[in-house]
């Protein structure tokens, strides 16, 4: 059975408290863990920020505004947990030992941040390695991966295939602050090089573009792997 592990992010679950997509993404997620084995590495999202922002605001430094914000992904992933009831595994793992332990039960794993300075995306990028997963997605607020951002320039084109050295081109200089919120940062382009497993980013704010890219192969998004081939199709 193929492992997946998806980078969902903050700002796709949980928008706001009060308006969460956790009951639809739980629906989605029950149907795809059918399929295939499921690691999930939630983000931090706009409560995250708010958190850091204010820290900030007292004069907090960085790496105590980082930690701050993996209490926020790991509240967040309890959420989720929350919602999947039986079909994931009831605790939240804090490091990639108890992520691969929890795997063992067959379950759903869930997982937040880990270490400071690093994105979930990087953490995502480190479990999928360690777990030997087929395919990292990364359902983010975009479809795909752009030449500029595409919500501040009307001219941006989206990206249907990269290699992984394209990929860490686009990323590589970007500024790294607690709570940054960039396409991936450089650890999570460096260990998608070195791993070889392909990434797809795609737009996670539809659950069922999930289900769509897992199951049916179908999706709009973005490829990142030395092949052009479509690996959710192999």
């Amino acid at each position: 059975m193929k492992k997946i592990v998806i980078s969902l992010g903050g700002s796709v679950l949980v928008p706001s408290l009060e308006s969460n997509n956790i009951s639809r993404y739980v629906s989605v997620l029950e149907r795809i863990a059918g399929k295939c084995r499921i690691f999930i590495v939630v983000g931090g999202g706009g409560e995250a920020r708010r958190y850091i922002r204010v820290a900030r605001d007292l004069g907090v430094g960085e790496a105590t505004a980082d930690e701050l914000g993996i209490l926020v992904t790991r509240l967040n992933a309890r959420l989720l947990v929350a919602g999947l009831g039986d079909a994931a595994y009831p605790r939240v793992a804090e490091n990639y030992t108890e992520a691969k332990e929890f795997a063992e039960t067959g379950r759903i794993v869930v997982m937040g941040g880990i270490t400071p300075a690093q994105t979930t995306d990087a953490v995502s990028a480190v479990l999928a390695e360690s777990v030997g997963a087929d395919l990292l997605i990364n359902a983010t607020s975009v479809n795909g991966i752009y030449s500029a951002d595409p919500k501040k320039d009307a001219g941006a084109v989206r990206h249907e295939h990269l290699t992984p050295q394209e990929l860490l081109d686009i990323i590589t200089g970007a500024r790294m602050n607690a709570g940054a919120n960039i396409v991936l940062d450089i650890v999570a382009g460096k260990v998608i090089e070195r791993s070889g497993i392909p990434l797809l980013v795609l737009d996670g704010r539809d659950p069922e573009n999930l289900y769509r890219a897992i199951v049916e192969g179908a999706y709009v998004g973005t490829i990142v792997c030395e092949e052009s081939s479509n690996p959710l199709l192999s």
